[in-house]
């Protein structure tokens, strides 16, 4: 009897230490299992360039994780709900859209992927098995010198605060900055690529306006289609309402001598030309708010433009229900959660893209996307209108774009591409640099165990270039 007390005892005893230790020890879990400290790749930020590269580098058998500093996944696509999808085209009219975003774009044409909830569906069926937390703030960065280039610095680990309140320390082989505020990369001691002061000579780093998303329901779609119709040929129209005025059963752009004579309540904001997408049943997006001097690393600035752009929305509605055919009944639809922002920091890279190379439908040995798209720069407060400064035939935009100078193991994907600003203003629209995210974790996933992305030579991407277009159906040269 004294045997089996005390075997029941100990079997009591190591039950309850297994249970405290469950409690106590941070293991967590993902939606791919149980967190490690130790990663392949880990990206910051949930932009869905991003996403795109955690999931090729994830089929390909990497480990990799996603840490997010929004308290919900989805970036300008999903919280910011742009859903304007802009489409790079070459001289002669051919989509310049491949990879992952040719799903997205055929259902966005078909009419399927319009709505926040088919465009949400979307995009988390691409997270889908992707570990990610969100909400989380980075707190420190073990900061090495590279052990495979002297001139070059390493991370090594990166340490982070979770909505637990609990602190994390995690290591990894490369590093992703993916989001629209630096979250990662300002934490370097980078140098800055001049933005938009550069256009102006300004002396202070300036930005584009970032947008904030008008939704609309009840707007009657065919009568605008047919109003505009009956103003036709093109140049009355265009005289009557503005340059690049046009509408069709699925999208309208133009009206700016309409918009013109719209005076927001707040200096902040600018009503622009509209940018139009029906996406069904009366419901209407508009990419036209424009608003000054955001700073999306700061909360409370983000925050700020939000609480304006709301309070301005309700007269907007009313000029467009005097002053735009169809929108006679229109109503405001909700709102975003989040802000669609064009234009940040953007640090030097180990080939910072020149508008030249567009202009000249530069081809690179180290291509991971073929661009094109004009280089459209749109207003910040020292010049409202922006400009155009043309509009390039397809490009190449090369491995070095992504890759940061200072940084061995860091990369940057989606807005944070290494270009002037002139380059830039056509390279940032999503599926160009879609693509190179798309294209990076490929790369990643099939050479990285046996060398270092920046020690990849011209003789390797022939090779890479063959499997691209024979396996993944990503065509890479002219």
């Amino acid at each position: 009897m004294k045997s089996t007390w005390k075997g029941t005892r100990m079997l009591v005893v190591l039950t309850f230490v297994a249970l405290m230790v469950q409690l106590f020890i941070p293991t967590y879990t993902y939606a791919a299992g149980t967190a490690s400290n130790r990663y392949d790749v880990v990206v910051v930020g949930s932009e869905i360039q991003g996403v795109l590269l955690a999931k090729s580098a994830r089929s390909l058998g990497l480990n990799v994780l996603i840490l997010d500093p929004r308290n919900k996944p989805g970036g300008e696509l999903v919280q910011g709900q742009m859903m304007v999808l802009d489409e790079p085209n070459d001289k002669k009219k051919r989509s310049l859209v491949q990879g992952e975003l040719k799903n997205l774009y055929a259902g966005y044409k078909a009419g399927t992927i319009r709505t926040v909830e088919e465009i949400t569906r979307y995009y988390e069926k691409l997270l889908r098995e992707i570990p990610i937390r969100s909400g989380i703030t980075i707190e420190s960065l073990d900061i090495v010198p590279s052990p495979y280039n002297k001139q070059e610095k390493s991370i090594q680990s990166l340490t982070y605060r979770a909505k637990d309140g609990k602190t994390y320390t995690v290591q990894s082989n490369y590093w992703v900055e993916n989001t629209d505020h630096n979250a990662l990369t300002g934490k370097l001691d980078l140098k800055r690529i001049p933005g938009m002061e550069q256009i102006y000579k300004g002396k202070k780093p300036d930005y584009m306006a970032a947008t904030f998303m008008l939704k609309f329901k009840n707007v009657n779609w065919r009568k605008l289609h047919a109003d505009i119709l009956k103003d036709y040929p093109l140049t009355n129209l265009q005289a009557k309402y503005g340059p690049n005025t046009y509408v069709d059963w699925k999208f309208g752009t133009g009206f700016s001598n309409v918009t013109s004579k719209y005076k927001p309540q707040d200096s902040q904001l600018l009503l622009r030309g509209l940018n139009i997408t029906y996406q069904k049943d009366g419901y209407v997006l508009i990419n036209s708010l424009l608003i000054f001097d955001v700073d999306p690393a700061n909360p409370k600035s983000v925050e700020s433009a939000v609480t304006k752009a709301k309070a301005e929305a309700p007269h907007i509605l009313k000029f467009l229900q005097k002053n735009v055919p169809g929108f006679a009944k229109a109503e405001l639809n909700g709102f975003p959660d989040y802000l669609y922002i064009r234009d940040y920091n953007r640090f030097e890279t180990e080939y910072v893209l020149h508008e030249n190379d567009l202009t000249s439908s530069r081809m690179f040995w180290d291509n991971v996307s073929i661009g094109g798209y004009g280089m459209d720069l749109q207003g910040t407060k020292a010049m409202p209108k922006g400009i155009n400064v043309g509009t390039p035939d397809r490009y190449g935009l090369p491995l070095r774009s992504f890759e940061l100078a200072a940084y061995e193991n860091v990369l940057v994907v989606g807005k944070n591409i290494g270009a002037t600003i002139k380059a830039y203003g056509s390279a940032r629209i999503v599926p160009n640099t879609a693509l190179a995210a798309q294209t990076i974790g490929i790369i990643l996933g099939k050479e990285s165990k046996q060398k270092r992305l920046k020690a990849l030579t011209e003789a390797d991407f022939k090779r890479i270039h063959q499997y691209l277009e024979k396996d993944f159906r990503i065509k890479l040269q002219k």
